[in-house]
């Protein structure tokens, strides 16, 4: 006999659970008994949505679920932010929740809510376990959902009088990954189709790639001299250096790589849905105009979901480019490649920004100096654009960020990388305002011994929407100013070290310390109120926009 908290936790260390993320509650205090001694790490937060981000990253580095506990009701609240961002960005992901017992229903008992209701747009699958016996059963369904097809999260809530009831139940076995069909057949028409295309492009994105998957893109690309262009915050696909890499769709995009994807005249899509951002908000070409479409993904219902598909095969992208490697080239576009590529080398060359610290000289360095295998960490905000433009990632599973664009994501998620990679250097480039969304995750970062960089970009206001604000109301500034502490002050308050830059000259060797420091290291970069972003001040946005009133 076991009670339901120990049923639990006794199927996650079947399942090669190593660690979890939770913010203690009194509605499942049997599960937190069950991890008491079984030896998987529980790493407390100090916020639900730091936590579930926190999973969500495990689940992004892993390829497995990421596991998350939260209490009921403003616990599952604060959490839905981490759920949000693994739904967006594919990521396996398990949420278990706490809730009131069953005999509550329905009465709106202390912190009751629905969570079906709650969670069902924002999760895969969402349940609540009604008898003790059945955990077994739920357990295994939720690892085998969040996995399957396209990933995503599952929520399970786990009333109280479930998880400290008793029963007697055989474990699950492991749930059993997706069984791989032959693809050959599948590789050679793909291989025909591709023969006859006048300007083709590679678009690479998606969850779940591995390094013999960017590996096996970097072959088949060159041997067919291919430009490869990769989705949003996916940069770590394949070497930057490649001769074939021609860039990334992001928010900011290079205007030559959209204009060339507007060119191409077929796309091999692997693993990307296409999204908003892939596509400059769901932009269709003219009639006639439209690059045909070879959609290779996990998911039968994402494909043709918006842009219809010439060819598709229901596959992940890694079996997919197993087979693709496989078949011979059959033609070569060198000069479309290496035109593409001189785009690219162009749009990496530093564009110069106001201030006595600039934020592409600084990215430079870090791309110049890091090891190759740094995992760098970013949330949401116009700083990004920075690192994206100008970092060059040399390895795959070196970048770490939300692709749903959610602010505050970076520093728990750089917390996570280092408690999974000890042994390598993360930085977390972070706004004021991102970083300020989650930074009282600096407790647990000290607690368990993460050894994190902190890149604190003080402009001293929520940059993307100052930008936006500009350009749509010029000078009228309402609601985009923060007032800021001393972050280097903040970090060594939490036990941490500290330094404060506000000049190119300071930077490396700020940097350098920090690197000899361990633990957690915060270095506030004091930028000018004029960067605005990687191509226009705020004075140039703001004086464009009245122009054109």
């Amino acid at each position: 006999m076991r009670h339901g908290g120990q049923i639990l936790v006794d199927h996650l260390t079947a399942f090669g659970v190593s660690r979890v993320f939770c913010v203690p509650g009194e509605s499942f205090l049997a599960a937190l008994d069950g991890l008491y001694e079984n030896g998987i790490e529980t790493v407390v937060c100090r916020h639900e949505g730091g936590a579930a981000m926190m999973a969500e990253a495990q689940g992004k580095m892993t390829g497995a679920p990421g596991v998350a506990f939260v209490t009921r009701g403003p616990g599952a609240c604060n959490a839905s932010a981490g759920v949000h961002v693994a739904r967006q960005d594919s990521t396996p992901m398990v949420l278990f929740v706490g809730q009131i017992a069953t005999g509550d229903r329905d009465r709106e008992a202390f912190q009751e809510v629905d969570y079906r209701a709650m969670f069902g747009p924002l999760a895969k699958w969402v349940a609540e376990v009604d008898e003790t016996e059945r955990l077994p059963e739920y357990v295994a369904r939720a690892f085998r959902v969040a996995v399957a097809g396209r990933p995503g999260p599952v929520v399970l809530a786990l009333p109280e009088d479930v998880l400290s009831g008793m029963a007697e139940v055989p474990d699950r076995a492991v749930p059993p990954p997706d069984a791989e069909v032959g693809l050959e057949a599948a590789a050679e028409r793909i291989a025909g189709r591709l023969a006859k295309a006048e300007r083709p492009m590679i678009v690479a994105g998606g969850p779940l790639w591995s390094a013999q998957a960017a590996a096996n893109l970097a072959a088949f690309a060159e041997a067919w001299q291919l430009p490869v262009a990769v989705g949003f915050r996916r940069q770590d696909y394949i070497d930057n250096r490649h001769p074939c890499y021609v860039g990334d769709l992001n928010v900011g995009v290079n205007p030559r790589l959209a204009a060339r994807m507007k060119e191409a005249d077929l796309l091999l899509v692997l693993g990307s849905r296409l999204g908003d951002i892939e596509t400059g908000g769901y932009l269709r070409p003219a009639p006639g105009k439209a690059p045909a479409v070879i959609h290779i993904h996990a998911g039968a219902e994402e494909i043709g979901r918006v842009y219809p598909a010439e060819m598709a095969l229901v596959a992940r992208a890694e079996p997919a480019l197993r087979a693709l490697v496989q078949v011979a080239p059959r033609r070569s576009w060198e000069a479309w490649r290496a035109a593409a590529r001189a785009d690219y080398e162009a749009w990496i060359a530093p564009q110069e920004t106001p201030g006595d610290l600039k934020l592409e000289n600084v990215i430079s360095w870090l791309s110049d100096h890091l090891p190759e295998d740094a995992i760098l960490t970013n949330g949401a905000g116009n700083y990004a654009a920075w690192l994206h433009r100008y970092f060059v990632y040399k390895r795959f599973g070196t970048q770490l960020a939300p692709t749903s664009g959610s602010m505050g994501f970076g520093f728990p998620a750089a917390i996570a990388a280092s408690l999974e990679y000890p042994e390598k250097t993360v930085v977390c480039l972070a706004g004021d305002g991102c970083f300020q969304m989650t930074l009282n995750e600096a407790s647990t970062a000290v607690q368990y011994g993460a050894s994190v960089i902190v890149l604190v970009v003080n402009n001293g206001r929520y940059g993307t929407i100052r930008m936006h604000q500009e350009k749509t109301y010029p000078g009228r500034v309402s609601g985009t100013d923060l007032a800021n502490p001393d972050f280097a002050a903040l970090a060594r308050a939490y036990g941490g070290a500290g330094w404060s830059v506000t000049r190119d000259a300071d930077f490396a060797d700020a940097f350098r310390e920090a690197e000899a420091a361990e633990g957690l290291r915060v270095i506030e970069l004091q930028v000018d109120a004029e960067a605005l972003s990687t191509g226009q001040s705020l004075s140039a946005a703001r004086e464009q926009a009245l122009r054109g009133a």
